[in-house]
Formats: C-alpha cells, structure tokens, sequence
C-alpha cells in the first residue's frame, strides 16, 4: 500500500471511533447507573416477597347420625315395652284409653308410664308354626288356607314371617321374609301321612331363639302355634317317656298292686317331665319378649282324651304368661274367625313403655302387672314379666 493511501485509511478508522465514542460513553454511564440504584435498594427487598402460608384446610365434621324413629329401645336400657291387649266383657278391644288410665307394676313397685306406642309404626315379626303329624292331615289343607289369609291379612310391608313344622325334629322351612313369601311357602307344605313323633316343645323353644336372634330388640314378636300341643319325641320330654315306658312294659308280670304302682308311677315321671319341658319352653319365649298365641283345631275332642286336655292346658299357661291367647275353636270352619281376631288384638295393643326403677340388678325375671284401676270391669291381657337385657 502507497503511503498516501495508509495515511488516509488510518484518518478513515480515526474518525470512525470518534463517531462511536459517545455512543459508548452513554451505553456505559447507563450500565453503572443502573447498578448503583441496584445497589442502594435494601437487602431485604432483594429477596422474592413470601406469601402468607395457606390457611388450614377445613376438618370434615361428619353429620350426626339421624336419630331412629325407636332408638330409645337398646339392649342396655332400662326401658321396658309392655304389649296390653284391653277388651270388654264380649271380648272386642277397648280403644282410645290414655296412659294415665293404665297402673303398672315391676316386682310390686309402681313405674311411670312414659309413652304409649302406636302398634302401626311398630314392625312385627312372626314365628308361624303348624304342626304337620298325622292327626291333622283330614284338616291340614284348611288350616293352610286359614293361616295363609291371616298372614297376608295382618302383615304389612315392614312386617317378617318365619314358617316352622313342627315335626319329629323342629323344621325350619321358611326365614323371616314377606307375607307373599311365607304364604307361598306354607302352602307347599305338606303333612305326614303314617304315624309320626312330635317335638311340640322344641319346636317352640327352637322359634323363640330364632327370633330373638333374628330380629331388632324393638319389634314386637309373636309366636303363633296351630297344634293340639301334644309331644312325644323333644328332647325335654323323651328321657321321661322312656322312663315311663321302661317302667309299664312289664306289667303283666306283676301282680294287679304291682302294675298299678308302676302305671301311677310312670304317669308320675311323664307328668314332671312334660311339667318341666312347658317350664323351660316358657322360660325361653319369655326371653326373647314374644307373645305366645295358640290354636287348637281338636275342637271338642280334646276334651274326651286326658293327654289333649295336657297338652292344651300347657298351651294356654305359656298364653297366659306370655300375654297371648290360646283359642280352641269348635269347628274347623271357625279357624277364619280366630285368625281374624288374633289379627285385630296385634292392631289395637298398647305398648305401654317405662324405664324400669327397679335398683336391683342381675338377670333374674321380673314380674309385672298391668291394670286399668279406673275400670276394673275391662279384661287386661300382658305378659308376666321379663328378663332385663345387658345385666
């Protein structure tokens, strides 16, 4: 390159970076100012401002659990439900009377009666047992239809029926379901037709478990029986039985004292046994606070055999205790009027409640009584007593 040239290159790049120095000098004086604003804010506010911590996530309370419409009846409470059946002098219910009208009585002290229940908000359960041993098979089909009209007739959509047959062993042909149900099942049942045992007694004792394990503590329980009552092959009565026959099968190789005294004696032993059998049975339907209902469609016979007259007369004392009735109609043909008042005493009970004031514990039965002081003249039906729960 000529010198010339050189010379005017190098004044060329000269005053190109005079035309850039102010450029620079602003881009630099902006740079530290910048920085030293930086500089002069406090520490603190150099940080990234903390929000506040979110605020506790609300506790789930549950919502309390809706009160049942019968919730005062527990297990471990003292309150006592009596079912009262009340009827005038032609035996139809007496309706209409209040609690101050009713005096009622646990172990002879008086309690306060705090409500009367409504048995139409009250559900029943029904244990239906029906005897099927030869001696009812002429009248058996009828019997069926009579308890078939009662079960559909009386049970409503809350209400449960249980089906036993009572045969040589206790049956259980239906659980507790609805009136369609059990009526259709009870229906299919047929009865023996040859010579058969009974097990009256364990068939009730065995229902009366049954719905004391099957069914709520507030429902009302019934136990209703279509039997002649007689028994010959329980468990609470085969021991005696056998016994009697052991001691009569030798009979005629005595003398006629002889044979008397063994006949008187193991009439004797059948006698305490089925005595003890009836006090056991009772025992258990009172446990499970049901009321024990019987029909009887012997009629007029039982009258002319001793061992029917037995039987019903253990029949009617677990009635009375329980507050149930026991009916021996006259005819078949009137087992629809019995079923049908039967039906209209479950509709027009009092169930009297209280809680029971009676300090002295343990499980042992307590009797009560229940009357209606200001009309002596009315006929009231309830159960003995009870055996208190969760002592």
């Amino acid at each position: 390159m000529q010198t010339g040239g050189m010379r005017s290159w190098l004044m060329h790049l000269d005053n190109r970076k005079k035309s850039y120095a102010p450029a620079l000098v602003l881009t630099t004086l902006a740079f530290f100012s910048c920085a030293a604003i930086f500089l002069s804010v406090p520490a603190g506010a150099q940080k990234i401002k903390q929000l506040p911590p979110p605020p506790p996530a609300p506790r789930y309370k549950p919502k309390p659990t809706p009160t049942p419409e019968y919730e005062i009846v527990r297990v471990s409470s003292n309150l006592v439900i009596a079912p009262v059946s009340v009827t005038d002098a032609k035996g139809q219910p007496v309706l209409g009377l209040k609690s101050g009208d009713f005096r009622i009585e646990e172990d002879g002290r008086a309690q306060e009666i705090v409500q009367i229940g409504d048995p139409e908000q009250v559900p029943l359960d029904i244990a239906l047992l029906i005897d099927v041993s030869s001696s009812v098979s002429e009248r058996f089909a009828f019997e069926e239809q009579a308890a078939t009209r009662f079960l559909k007739q009386v049970l409503r959509s809350a209400d449960r029926a249980t089906i036993f047959a009572i045969d040589r062993t206790p049956r259980l042909e239906q659980a507790l379901t609805s009136a369609p149900v059990a009526s259709a099942k009870l229906m299919t049942i047929k009865a023996a037709t040859g010579p058969s045992p009974t097990a009256f007694y364990d068939t009730v004792r065995e229902a009366a478990r049954y719905l004391a394990k099957n069914t709520p503590e507030q429902h009302r329980r019934v136990i209703l029986v279509i039997s002649d009552g007689e028994d010959n092959f329980s468990n609470l009565v085969r021991d005696s039985a056998v016994a009697a026959y052991r001691a009569t099968k030798d009979e005629n190789d005595s003398t006629p004292a002889a044979r008397q005294r063994i006949r008187t004696a193991s009439e004797a032993a059948l006698l305490a046994g089925h005595r003890k059998a009836q006090e056991e049975v009772q025992q258990e339907v009172q446990k499970a606070n049901a009321v024990f209902y019987a029909i009887n469609p012997s009629g007029q016979a039982l009258r002319l055999n001793v061992i029917s007259t037995r039987a019903q007369n253990g029949m009617q004392n677990l009635a009375i205790a329980t507050g149930g009735t026991a009916f021996v109609p006259e005819k078949t043909e009137n087992l629809e009027a019995v079923f049908d008042r039967i039906a209209s005493e479950l509709r027009s009970q009092y169930l009297l409640q209280y809680y029971s004031n009676n300090k002295s514990g343990g499980a042992s039965f307590r009797r009560i009584n229940v009357s209606t002081p200001a009309q002596p003249q009315l006929h009231v039906r309830a159960r003995e007593g009870y055996f208190p729960k969760g002592k």
